[in-house]
């Protein structure tokens, strides 16, 4: 089945390009697998984050290795960023239904040596393999989302996709649980294979094949991705250092290194960076620097929120664990009210408030610690999910429309890549402010109330330049010159269905 057969996409888009979708449309026959194949390509990443983490600790258990633990998250997170960074490259280079294909191979191979393996080093080599191939799918499904869908339709998917994340995020710890208690944490790694085999069944059915212009196709810039990838496992090692010096050193080597690669790929000839990334009189430049900031300032509560419920204010794991379920839940339900709003200029104008609750709720976290009263954390929580609920597919959106249709591929896939290192930089400056303020598993509760406190007003200071930066883009999108460059993406969009296979 090709999608382009059951349905007349670019007739749609003609005639729809202006037009407001509705959800029922997602379950068109003529979207239906399209909708599935992206959503699943998102929960192949989201849930296998949630599945190994929950069963990891009866792995070690049963295969030892308990010092190579946090590396099984380090590598699995290097090197999705380092697939998501290729992504681009390699859909110009051999088109989105085979690297979507291959991607899937060798992430169904990562997963069966994780499975199988009777040692952590060969767990490890499992998350290897598992992480660069999912960085590659989730690049490439949010560069086919534009593809695949009318204008009209973008918003919804994003507002799917984040009920896949909220799904994941909640249900991903309680399957992975029943399944590694009442079978084994090998049934637990292998509940990826299947997902994987039904993701290529369905991608094999509706991405087209693609024509390859092979004298067009851009070289993949290797010395530039191991630079980067060094950069970024840099940051995960510095937060392991022994001493808060040593901590500092490796940090700020990692982020020089970043920088570095980032000013290098600017004047490169075969960018992986779409033009204009980080740019400040840019909405394109500003609107990725809310990509990195936002999940650089919430890695504050992901990384340390549920410990201090467990230990400061003496929360079971499953009662600790609702603040994160109630986090996801919020922004589930905020990204589907923004998502079904009929206009999309109040859509973009939205986007300046997400930042704006994600401070919010970064200061009622501040504040719970700093007067001890954990029933603050429930309705920041709530708030900083419904920041990221109603900014993130907007956002995403915004960054598409405003890109020239030549880097819409580098942009969409790019997306995912930024946000994990978001993450991976902000669970290092978190780690740093935190060892700063004496923090260990032998600390006191005050030295924990005041590490706690340290990193959540860090974390505010970040999410605060995340809304400077928000505003900024608003401002910049909404004015005549950023319209007419979103207004002319979007006729490329409709007007020109086929893949983008250069962009040089």
């Amino acid at each position: 089945m090709d999608l382009a057969k059951d349905h007349d996409i670019k007739a749609d888009l003609d005639a729809g390009s202006h037009e407001d979708g509705r959800w029922s449309e997602l379950l068109r026959p003529g979207y239906l697998a399209a909708t599935v194949t992206l959503c699943l390509g998102v929960a192949l990443f989201a849930f296998n984050e949630f599945f190994i983490a929950t069963a990891l600790p009866t792995a070690v258990a049963d295969i030892g290795g308990a010092t190579l633990l946090s590396w099984a998250v380090t590598l699995y997170l290097v090197f999705a960023i380092l697939g998501g960074a290729v992504a681009a490259n390699l859909k110009a280079r051999f088109g989105a239904r085979g690297t979507l294909i291959a991607a899937a191979i060798v992430f169904v191979g990562g997963t069966m040596i994780a499975t199988t393996a009777s040692s952590m080093p060969q767990v490890l080599a499992g998350r290897v393999f598992q992480g660069f191939g999912e960085g590659i799918i989730a690049a490439v499904c949010y560069a086919l989302i534009p593809e695949l869908f009318p204008p009209r339709l973008v918003p919804k998917v994003f507002g799917a996709e984040a009920i896949v994340w909220a799904m994941a995020a909640f249900g991903g710890p309680l399957v992975s649980g029943f399944v590694t208690e009442h079978w084994s944490w090998r049934a637990a790694f292998g509940v990826n294979v299947p997902a994987a085999a039904i993701f290529v069944a369905l991608v094999l059915a509706i991405v087209p094949t693609q024509k390859i212009s092979i004298g067009k196709s851009r070289p993949i810039p290797l010395l530039r991705l191991t630079v980067v990838g060094a950069g970024i496992l840099l940051i995960s090692v510095s937060t392991t250092a022994r001493s808060v010096p040593l901590m500092v050193v490796a940090l700020t080597t990692a982020l020089t290194i970043l920088w570095a690669a980032v000013e290098t790929d600017r004047r490169a000839a075969h960018s992986i960076l779409p033009a204009g990334a980080f740019a400040l009189t840019k909405p394109l430049g500003t609107g990725l620097w809310v990509v990195l900031l936002m999940p650089l300032a919430q890695a504050s509560g992901s990384v340390y929120l549920i410990y201090g419920l467990q230990h400061v204010w003496n929360f079971s794991p499953t009662a600790a664990g609702f603040s994160g379920a109630l986090m996801a839940i919020s922004w589930s339900v905020t990204a589907i009210l923004v998502a079904s709003l009929h206009s999309h200029d109040l859509r973009v104008k939205l986007i300046q408030t997400g930042p704006a609750l994600l401070s919010l709720g970064l200061v009622g976290l501040t504040i719970a610690v700093a007067i001890d009263e954990f029933r603050l954390v429930f309705p920041s929580q709530i708030a900083i999910g419904a920041g990221f609920g109603v900014s993130w597919g907007p956002l995403s959106q915004l960054m598409m429309d405003v890109s020239p249709h030549r880097e819409r591929d580098k942009t969409s896939a790019f997306l995912p890549t930024l946000q994990s290192a978001g993450y991976a930089i902000g669970a290092a400056i978190c780690g740093l402010t935190a060892n700063l303020q004496g923090f260990d598993e032998k600390a006191s509760v005050a030295t924990m109330h005041g590490a706690l406190f340290a990193v959540f007003i860090v974390a505010t200071m970040i999410s605060t330049a995340s809304l400077y930066f928000g505003l900024r883009t608003v401002r910049l999108a909404t004015k005549p010159s950023g319209r007419n460059a979103g207004e002319a993406a979007v006729q490329a969009v409709s007007g020109n269905q086929s893949v983008v296979l250069s962009d040089e």
